[in-house]
């Protein structure tokens, strides 16, 4: 048995396409504006007709109150069907297209009309006004129907009012004035609409090219899933405008800038500082995967431009994948040291065994002596100056890798740094990138030397590192720190040039600075500066303090 597909319900409303509810939007906007237009304009024109055939009228009137032998004849001659006045009044009727022309004497009796038989009778208006002076203008209805009619006095050669004159004009003809005007009218309405209507159907199609011919459910969905997606990656995005101005931040990209939305709308340069990473994302530094240094986080930046000439940003955080490599260098170090000294072991224990088979007992214990003495004593001689545990383990640490790289590690006989570090593990991460810095500069020169100096002045820690290096050259001095900029090969796992721009940052993070000069010996010579980054030394014991504590105990 067939399945009947079910019946399509008509759907009434507005059509769900951006292109589509834009033009019939637009379209029904022009239609009210033309027909509010038309309305406005059709509203005051009746009344400007009638005040123009008013003031026809009144002109009329006036001209022919000014005629002197009007008023003569009215004194002087009776009102008389085919008398003067009524002649000379016929006359200016038909040379003015006027409906009628009246003149009357200051009874109100009528010397002219358009209709013979109404002369001598009284007028059947009030002519009041008129004969006491005034000129008026109305739309009053009479014995020929409702006119636009001017009425003014008649005076004599003395300025005597001796009768008034009214003129008429048809309201019919004001009427079809209106009327005629009004398909005009619509035709122009009508032009404006079209043009209107183009200029909609023209909007509305380059919005459905920037829009894709969607709807407007199909935006807002868009947009939200944009939000959705931009907060919950665990990438740093970061918009540019065209002028270079930030105008989207994910939450991931501020944590990472430490910024929030406060940067929005504000430059890369005016949101982080002068820097690096203001300098990639602002384009002035290109290429892809390019690192940078913010705070203490080690940042991954690719820049793409998009077609309205900003660009979109995107960051990834490496710290850790940064001190991964650090660990595996460390490591691959610490290995080589193992197997030169494994190798070492060997043939001292070869040398032992021989003076052992050759009874030579008093040389076999001299020789242990010596060999022990030696790692003893360099721990020692770090232990003894340094009182840190992380930064003593360090150095000697280095100083193996040092001796099996053939280069002479030396702690300064100025070095003593007490047991009174606020920050030991930034320390450690300063003293390790600098001393491993001098060994890449003295590895494989001869003589090679690298002398490491800590000490304490009050509260301030001071730490040089000399080597018998190349040195570094003055004009680059200032290099040296920047993020990225590097004289050797990167290896494979992770970039160069980020050691000494992190020991800056790490030392201006606490207050202090880092300065590169030239050593004694010619190479190059580091010098930090760390204002408070010893604690205070603890007040020491009195006697009385001592035993009163050692009585408490007993009890």
């Amino acid at each position: 048995m067939s399945r009947t597909p079910p019946a399509r319900r008509l759907r009434l409303g507005l059509p769900r396409r951006v292109f589509s509810q834009v033009l019939l939007m637009q379209l029904a906007i022009a239609a009210g504006v033309a027909v509010l237009a038309t309305g406005l304009f059709l509203a005051p024109l009746s009344n400007q007709l009638d005040d123009q055939a008013m003031r026809r009228a009144l002109a009329i009137a006036q001209t022919t109150a000014a005629e002197s032998r009007i008023a003569e004849q009215v004194t002087d001659t009776p009102p008389l069907p085919n008398g003067p006045v009524q002649r000379e009044a016929e006359r200016i009727r038909r040379a003015t297209g006027a409906e009628y022309v009246v003149v009357m004497d200051w009874r109100g009796v009528r010397w002219s009309h358009p209709t013979r038989s109404e002369v001598g009778r009284i007028v059947s208006t009030d002519p009041g006004q008129a004969l006491a002076g005034k000129e008026i203008m109305q739309i009053d209805s009479g014995t020929l129907g409702r006119t636009a009619r001017g009425k003014v006095p008649l005076y004599d050669s003395r300025h005597h009012i001796v009768g008034a004159v009214s003129v008429g004009i048809a309201y019919d003809s004001v009427r079809a004035r209106l009327i005629h005007a009004i398909p005009g009218l619509f035709a122009y309405a009508g032009g404006a609409l079209a043009v209107g209507a183009l200029a909609a159907w023209l909007i509305s199609r380059r919005v459905q090219r920037q829009t894709r011919d969607l709807a407007f459910s199909d935006i807002s969905a868009l947009l939200a899933e944009r939000e959705a997606m931009l907060h919950g990656i665990r990438e740093g995005v970061v918009a540019l405008d065209r002028a270079g101005r930030i105008r989207l931040l994910n939450d991931e990209a501020g944590r990472l800038l430490g910024i929030g939305d406060e940067a929005v709308g504000r430059s890369p340069d005016q949101a982080l500082g002068d820097g690096r990473t203001a300098d990639v994302l602002a384009g002035r530094v290109t290429g892809t995967d390019l690192v940078t240094v913010r705070g203490q986080r080690v940042l991954v930046a690719n820049r793409m431009p998009t077609d309205d000439g900003g660009a979109v940003a995107t960051l990834r955080d490496r710290t850790e994948l940064e001190q991964l490599g650090r660990e595996l260098d460390s490591t691959h170090g610490l290995i080589d040291a193992l197997r030169a000294q494994d190798h070492e072991h060997a043939n001292r224990m070869h040398t032992l065994l021989g003076l052992l088979e050759l009874e030579m007992y008093d040389d076999a214990v001299e020789f242990v002596g010596e060999v022990v003495g030696d790692h003893r004593a360099t721990a020692e001689q770090v232990t003894e100056k340094i009182e840190d545990p992380l930064l003593a383990a360090l150095l000697v640490g280095k100083a193996t890798v040092a001796a099996e790289r053939g280069v002479a590690l030396w702690v300064s006989d100025r070095t003593l740094l007490p047991d009174r570090l606020v920050d030991p593990s930034g320390l450690v991460t300063i003293v390790g990138n600098l001393v491993d810095n001098a060994l890449d500069a003295v590895a494989g020169a001869p003589h090679a030397r690298v002398e490491v100096e800590l000490r304490a002045e009050g509260r301030t820690a001071v730490l040089r590192v000399r080597d018998t290096g190349p040195g570094i050259p003055v004009e680059q001095r200032e290099l040296v720190f920047t993020e990225g900029w590097s004289t050797k090969e990167p290896p494979a796992h992770r970039g160069r040039g980020l050691g000494l721009s992190l020991v800056r940052k790490l030392a201006e993070r606490q207050g202090g600075s880092v300065a590169v000069g030239e050593a004694g010996g010619g190479g190059a010579e580091f010098t930090v500066v760390l204002p408070d980054a010893l604690a205070e030394p603890q007040p020491a014991l009195t006697a009385s303090t001592t035993q009163q504590t050692a009585t408490e105990e007993e009890s």
